[in-house]
Order: C-alpha cells, then structure tokens, then sequence
C-alpha cells in the first residue's frame, strides 16, 4: 500500500533548500571578508561606522526575509568591524582565531547545542572533557585538577573564587551557598597593587568587594614584592598575577606560595594569557612555582588564538567548584557523567569546548608553544625598533607586552590618534605607574614579521607627526 505524501513535503523541501542556499551565500561573505583582510584599514572608517546606523529603527511589524537580514549584515556590519583576524591588530590582548577553531565555531552553531548535560549534547561534553584535560596537562597543573569552560577571565576568576570563598566557609561551619555572606566568617582577600580590574569585578560580583582588599605593594613591572606579605592564614584567599596585561611581569610565585601554603592560605593565580607561557620551553621559567596554587584562571582566546569566547577556570580540587556551583531541581536528575552545569555560573552555554578541542588538536604542543614564542619575538622587535628610534620602552619586554612613551603624555596619545586613524595596525592608550604609554599587545597566530615591520614603519610615521 502506497503512503501518502505529506502535504507539508514540497515546502519541507523548498525550506532545505532555501537554507542552503542562505548558508551558501553567507559562507561566500565569510570568505569575501577573509580574503579582503591584508588589504583594508584595521579600523573601520568613520564612514562605516556612521553607516551602522541603518540597523536602527522600530523593529519591523512583520518578518524580513533571511536574504535581505544577511545583505544588512554584511554590507554593512562587516565594514564597521575591527579587522583583527589580518595579525596587526595590537590593542587588547586578544588573539585571532585559528582556521580549525573558526571551522568549528561554524559547526558548532550548526549543530545548536546545549552544553549543560551530557543527555543533552554527548559530543559537547566529552570534547569539552577532553579538552580542559589538554588544558591542565599544557600548563603544568596537578594531576587530578578540574574546571569548566566559561565565557572568558572574568568568569574563569569568578569561578575559581567562588569555589576559594565556598572551601574556607566550609571550614568556618558556615554553608554560604544556602546562607549567603549575612553573618558569615569574614573573608580576607590580598592582591597585588596591579591586580588586574577582573579579579576586582569577580570580588565584587561574590560580595567579598572591591575596597575591602589588602593590596601588596609592587615593583616597577608590577610584581608583587615578596618580602611584603601581609599576614596569612586559612581565612586569606592571595591573588597572584602570572602575566600583567600592561607588562607581562609575573608575580613571584616560588618565593611567595610556600609561606601561604604553611598558613593555610587560598592561593589563586589570575593568568588570563601569562599561564600559556608554560608551554614553551624557552619561557617555561616565568611560569615556575604557578603549579602549587589552588586555582588558576585563564582564557583560551588569548594566546592559544580559540576564537570568542572561552575562559577556563581551574580549581586542584574540583570537589570545591561543584559545591560552590551546582544546582539541584527534579528534573536534573541526569546520570553519573560528569556535568558542566554543575562547574560553571551557567546553565545555557555555547559548545565552547568543541573549538577550544578543534584548536589545540590542530596545534599540538609544539604548535601552542611556537605561538607563544613567535609572539614574543615579535613583541622583542617592536620594543628594539621603537628604542632605536629614541623612544622609551617602559618595561622589561619578558613575552608579549611592550609599553612605548613617545614623550609627553599628549604627544604620546596624538601618536596614538594619528596611528589608529591611519589604519595599518591598531593600539591603545594606558597609564602605567604615572606615565602615558602605548601598549602594544602581540597575540594572534597570524602575525608575521612583515606585519610587524609594516606596523613599526606606521608607528614611527605617527610619532612624527
């Protein structure tokens, strides 16, 4: 007996194909941007810009078809994007994103997975186990060590700090989970004069404040001086840094964890891009002493070029992040697997863990530590042309992190201006330790040393007025 044809049929099948040929199309945009990348300003003009005010407007009484949403998208939303996948792009430490990463990302969204619970995206989570154990294995972290994938340092120091202020509640008698921080143990929390904002934040975020701090003193790189440290004990939580996002400077681990391991101490190591430098055998050495912490927080779209986004906070003793983290409801009851939703702030989440597996497995070991290398190099030539030029290298450029003064503080941010309106690369502004600097942050894969030559060139053109 025949079966009759559904009447949804035809229109199933002019759906399929009218996504194929959208996704096509976007795939062709994709590679239009890609190819274009060398060629166009790092900025966006302020024509672009001004033009992103087409998207603007009273949301549409009725649908807009997908062809028409993604013309919008990309005439004018790719324009008006930063161009950080070309290498020339130094503001901010952020990474480009590797092409078995970027093929991932496009898979991922694909698939339209919830990486809460393995019942929900089987694949997700053994990628994503899989993964953070690379992870731990990569930096030198104890064996046993565990954490979660989250959406970048801030989140990954939130995580870890949380599960820092759960261990010594804990040990107070206090559950500060069901009974919040009202009449709870008090917390002291040391950071170092330099500490970066996002450990604030995450403080702040945990009810354990921003002004309520002990701050140590620090160098003239900004490490923390390890014959200042404050008392100590197991009511302490101490936020060491391992790669200042102004120098790159480490904070002395070796000499300063063993005093607050014999004290007690929660010892957290906020290492958004430094950790990474573990990896390499030439730059190992700034990493040394990072291992005997209690928890580390690092981002995965910084130096290891994952693509946004993906922070990952580790914790020696996972026991404490799940307790700090996990939830309970009726319908969660889900099996024996282990369950990112139970690690993390979140319950929705991207498969993050599917490009950070897809990157590091087409990098390998060597392949991370030749981008930390080349990186640094690069960053070590930046700071000898801009010297020889007669400029002042404000820091000790010990990986990828160089602080230049053109002079005075208005001429070294004219500088500034005239560089990122010219359009060949692209830096920032800071003030490090009372004197205005540019920061120059090398740590995409794709740099080369023609981008670096290219962009010395425009930087020196710039300082010249």
């Amino acid at each position: 007996m025949a079966v009759p044809r559904s009447s949804h049929s035809a229109p199933t099948a002019s759906l399929s194909e009218s996504r194929a040929a959208l996704l096509k199309r976007a795939a062709r945009a994709a590679m239009d941007y890609l190819e274009h990348e060398d060629t166009r300003s790092v900025a966006p003009s302020p024509k672009a810009v001004n033009a992103l005010s087409v998207f603007r407007g009273p949301l549409p009484p009725g649908p807009t078809s997908a062809e028409t949403v993604l013309h919008l998208l990309d005439e004018y939303g790719s324009p008006a994007t930063i161009a950080k996948t070309a290498g020339r792009f130094f503001g901010f430490v952020n990474g480009g994103c590797l092409p078995a990463a970027l093929a991932a990302s496009w898979l991922v969204s694909t698939w339209d997975q919830n990486a809460a619970f393995f019942v929900q995206s089987p694949t997700a989570i053994t990628l994503e186990e899989i993964a953070l154990e690379w992870v731990r294995e990569m930096l030198g972290l104890p064996v046993g060590t565990g954490g979660a994938l989250v959406t970048g340092a801030t989140m990954a120091n939130f995580s870890a700090l949380a599960a820092a202020r759960h261990t010594i509640c804990e040990r107070a008698g206090w559950d500060v989970e069901a009974d919040g921080l009202f009449g709870a143990p008090p917390i002291t929390v040391v950071v170092g004069e330099e500490a970066h904002a996002s450990v604030h934040k995450a403080l702040s975020l945990l009810g354990m404040g921003r002004n309520r701090v002990v701050r140590m003193p620090v160098d003239g790189q900004g490490r923390m001086r390890a014959n200042a440290l404050p008392h100590l004990d197991d009511r302490t939580i101490l936020c060491l840094q391992a790669g200042n996002v102004n120098t790159g400077a480490f904070d002395p681990a070796a000499a300063i964890i063993p005093a607050a391991r014999a004290a007690g101490t929660w010892i957290h190591v906020d290492g958004a891009f430094g950790l990474w430098a573990g990896v390499s055998p030439e730059y190992h050495r700034w990493t040394k002493g990072f291992e005997q912490a209690d928890s580390w927080a690092t981002d995965a779209h910084k130096w290891p070029n994952i693509g946004y986004d993906c922070g990952i906070a580790l914790v020696r003793d996972p026991s404490t992040l799940q307790a700090a983290m996990s939830m309970q409801a009726s319908y969660l009851a889900l099996g024996d697997h282990r369950e990112p939703a139970d690690y993390n702030p979140e319950l929705s989440r991207r498969a993050r863990g599917v490009e950070l597996w897809a990157g590091l497995r087409s990098l390998g070991r060597s392949g991370m530590a030749e981008i930390v290398e080349r990186t640094s190099e690069h960053a070590r030539r930046f700071a000898a042309g801009l010297k020889a030029a007669g400029y002042e290298i404000l820091n000790d450029v010990v990986i990828n992190q160089v602080l230049v003064s053109f002079g005075t503080p208005e001429k070294t941010l004219a500088t500034i201006a005239r560089l990122q309106a010219e359009g060949t690369c692209w830096c920032g502004s800071t003030v490090w330790q009372g004197k205005t600097a540019m920061r120059i942050s090398v740590s995409s894969w794709a740099t080369t040393k023609e981008d670096v030559d290219r962009s010395l060139a425009a930087m020196l053109k710039a300082a010249q007025g």
